[in-house]
């Protein structure tokens, strides 16, 4: 390389979990707000690593002396590719970090909107919006539970899935999960794909998990449409113009948070993990066994054992086990909290504010069903299959 990497200069979001003990061998690492981050804070950098907050271009990067640029994070529709890759600049993301993260949101949303998972594992069919690392792993966690899946991905062979179908087939679903990319160019752009028509077209009793990009929904048409209608459910996790969301759809919306669906903190540590990988091979150097050490120190290993009722059928203990483990309730009453009692020049910082100091939360996978032998076999399966621990 045209630089030692021990005397990198590495500037990183501060939101990027155990930065420090991941690539302090590298070199130096700098923390910064990774939404008000400048040209100018990047002269003397080697290396940039940033979340989906940092619009990554030439405006940001000309002049500077970043050769390798790192998001830890799935998506990269933040970076401007065709410019990095132009200019010989590295990139990486992190695909699939945290998916388990937003499938564990998604799931939780269903459990706390009233009878809507008794329903899907009656009779009711998923809508799936993309079935890239997220969607999929959630078509997966959901078909062995038993739940009908459609899905729509426009960008991927159509033979991939059994369930893949048309646009209008997924919209007449029970429950829409959006998990696409954000895209404006293309055969199929992504951007305001539920535009009003779309939306106008929904049948009563639909529910939306918008848990992707806020883009993808035209949301000023949403709110319009909420305005007129109240048989629709919706869940927002994603809002155009982050980090100043509009208040006024926030109150129409069943529930609400703030850009966390992936922020459980296997998921962000994974991410970490995953970017420190591949700077490392793009210095061509060997990686520091560091995973299993940083693990050992952050990981809190307190009690994450979880007592399911007996005699409980399968839908009430999904729901106690889902609902101990990562309640959404909770993050939306911490969003509406926020937005509600501030000042409207303070809301953008208090959106930020709730992601930068969010709790731990733990991925399900992580939880121990204490007492699973004594649950009915049937209950014990559905558990297992969404990932809880019932060994």
């Amino acid at each position: 390389m045209e630089f030692e990497h021990h005397s990198l200069a590495i500037v990183a979001d501060e939101n990027i979990p155990q930065v420090e003990s991941y690539f302090s061998s590298l070199g130096s690492v700098t923390r910064v707000d990774g939404r008000l981050l400048t040209n100018d804070q990047l002269r003397d950098a080697d290396i940039l690593l940033v979340r989906s907050v940092t619009d990554v271009n030439e405006a940001l990067l000309a002049g500077t002396r970043v050769r390798f640029v790192a998001t830890a994070t799935i998506g990269t529709d933040h970076l401007d590719i065709d410019y990095l890759d132009n200019n010989g600049i590295g990139w990486a993301s992190a695909p699939g970090c945290n998916a388990d993260s937003v499938v564990d949101f998604v799931i939780s949303a269903i459990c706390r909107m009233e009878g809507l998972l008794k329903w899907l594992l009656a009779d009711g069919v998923v809508g799936i919006i993309g079935l890239g690392n997220v969607g999929s792993r959630l078509y997966r966690r959901l078909d062995e539970l038993g739940i009908s899946c459609l899905g729509y991905d426009p960008l991927i062979k159509q033979d991939r899935y059994p369930i893949l179908s048309d646009l209008d087939s997924v919209l007449a679903a029970d429950v829409i999960c959006l998990h696409a990319p954000l895209t404006i160019d293309g055969n199929h752009p992504s951007y305001h794909l539920l535009n009003a028509q779309r939306l106008g077209s929904l049948r009563s009793g639909t529910v939306i998990i918008s848990a992707g990009r806020g883009a993808v929904v035209d949301t000023a048409a949403l709110q319009a449409m909420l305005g007129e209608r109240d048989d629709i459910g919706t869940v927002l996790d994603v809002w155009e113009n982050e980090p100043t969301i509009n208040i006024e759809l926030m109150k129409r919306v069943d529930f609400v948070s703030p850009h966390i669906a992936g922020y459980s903190f296997d998921g962000k540590l994974t991410g970490t993990e995953m970017i420190y990988h591949a700077c490392c091979q793009f210095l061509e150097i060997e990686t520091d066994r560091v995973g299993a050490k940083v693990l050992a120190l952050t990981l809190d290993h307190g009690d994450l054992d979880i007592v399911i009722s007996e005699k409980t059928d399968v839908v009430n203990a999904i729901k106690e086990a889902v609902l101990a483990s990562y309640d959404i309730a909770e993050d939306d009453q911490r969003l509406r909290g926020q937005m509600l009692h501030c000042r409207e020049s303070e809301r953008g910082t208090k959106f930020d504010q709730l992601r930068k100091n969010y709790p731990v939360r733990r991925e399900f996978s992580k939880f121990r069903i204490a007492n699973a032998e004594e649950l009915a076999t049937p209950v014990a399966a559905a558990l297992q299959t969404l990932g809880f621990n019932c060994h």
